[in-house]
């Protein structure tokens, strides 16, 4: 059973009320961001608060993060404030299809979307919204993403692989463009597992990376991991 927290290097995620706990997921995504001059970030999705303030960490800039579900926003709201980044992170109650923020548009979109499709889903209705894709699926997000996204600014995500190929195809539709991609793998042998997809509203040459997390023994972690997740587990 998860604990109802999770203590970083400067700050701690109270989980008990959010439907998902913190994950590796979360923490690739808000580790290998690209935050670099960017002023207007939205966290969709934002569950915990962990990529909010990951970001906020990282950063100087002005945050928004949406939390559809009712419990995960009150957890997200009471960990952000307890953040000493609090000041430059706002937390909304609302999905991404009703959030309207006016003429306001973001340099940075990110997320850890749901993303299953016809896998069989769990009997918690919350565990159900926040993994499968019913309640917010590929369309909705690359809409709300087109319709919110500055044009010189990003998106970013994680997916499993397979999800992830998909998505980028899905995307060239909206004229997002996939030109970044890390792939992540949790040993050297192993299959890729997940990607980290940047996409932007030029079509430009992609580039690709690999990122392993351990090297074959269960928390004998490689090099690269360590120094992308070092300045926030305690562990490193």
């Amino acid at each position: 059973m998860a604990n109802n927290y999770f203590s970083f290097k400067q700050f701690i995620i109270q989980q008990g009320k959010s439907t998902f706990k913190v994950g590796t997921d979360g923490v690739l995504l808000g580790a290998s961001a690209n935050i670099s001059g960017m002023k207007k970030i939205l966290d969709i999705g934002s569950g915990t608060g962990l990529i909010a303030i990951m970001l906020a960490q990282r950063s100087n800039a002005e945050i928004v993060a949406i939390e559809p579900d009712h419990d995960s926003f009150l957890q997200a709201k009471e960990n952000i404030s307890l953040c000493k980044w609090s000041s430059r992170i706002k937390v909304e109650h609302t999905d991404l299809q009703e959030y309207d923020p006016g003429e306001e548009k973001y340099d940075l979109i990110i997320t850890n979307p749901p993303y299953f499709t016809d896998s069989l889903k769990c009997q918690d209705p919350r565990k159900t919204a926040a993994r499968h894709n019913d309640t917010l699926s590929s369309v909705e997000l690359l809409t709300g993403v087109a319709r919110l996204l500055d044009d010189n600014g990003i998106f970013q995500l994680i997916m499993p692989y397979v999800e992830g190929m998909v998505f980028i195809a899905e995307a060239n539709s909206y004229k997002l463009f996939c030109n970044r991609l890390l792939k992540i793998r949790p040993l050297p042998t192993a299959d890729v597992r997940r990607l980290i997809m940047t996409f932007s509203r030029d079509r430009i040459k992609s580039t690709e990376s690999f990122l392993t997390i351990e090297h074959g023994k269960r928390h004998e972690f490689t090099d690269e991991y360590i120094n992308l997740t070092k300045d926030f587990y305690l562990k490193f």
